[in-house]
């Protein structure tokens, strides 16, 4: 039988004990990170029924920060400028799918999974790859509120990502809203 403290349970989730002579030991990295946990456990062994405690501690260091000269500074990716050709575009025509690729190639599931389903409803849509422009990228999660790509807009609103055109899609909401949308 072998018993957990909770504390020990949770070290031993995040920090698995690893066995003495392990590949772990001889790698460089070891050294340069921090983090302490410690694993009892006590359990009775099948071969001569004694019982004994295990206790493993794993210690990591992390790189020391550096000194008082460091500064940090947020700074917004979405500038006026950005914004404001954002709302050209999105503006310019009704259906807008922010990609990661273009319609003819992309290059992440999700965005394959948004394309197929505006083509299988036959839906003229412009398509932009936000891979081709970091600023873009990082912009247009500020502008949407939305922190991932495929990103649907539909008659200049942000219509949501992937799942949720995916599951609009089969309510049958979505073509009901493209079909308003494209009606206008």
């Amino acid at each position: 039988m072998a018993s957990l403290t909770a504390a020990a349970v949770a070290s031993a989730a995040v920090f698995p004990p690893t066995p003495p002579n392990s590949f772990l030991g001889s790698l460089p990295f070891q050294s340069s990170y921090a983090v302490t946990s410690s694993l009892s456990v006590t359990r009775r062994l099948p071969h001569n029924r004694s019982d004994f405690t295990l206790i493993a501690q794993r210690r990591w260091m992390r790189p020391k920060a550096p000194g008082p000269s460091l500064s940090v500074r947020c700074s917004s990716a979405l500038s006026p400028e950005l914004k404001s050709t954002i709302d050209k575009v999105v503006q310019s025509q009704k259906v807008v799918l922010f990609m990661k690729g273009t319609k003819e190639f992309p290059q992440c599931g999700f965005s394959d999974t948004v394309v197929q389903v505006l083509n299988s409803l036959n839906v003229p849509f412009e398509a932009l790859n936000i891979l081709e422009n970091e600023v873009l990228r990082q912009g247009m999660k500020e502008y949407s509120n939305w922190p991932t790509f495929p990103q649907l807009y539909i008659d200049g609103e942000f219509f949501g990502g992937c799942e949720i055109v995916v599951e609009s899609y089969k309510v049958g909401q979505l073509q009901e809203v493209l079909e308003k949308a494209l009606q206008s």
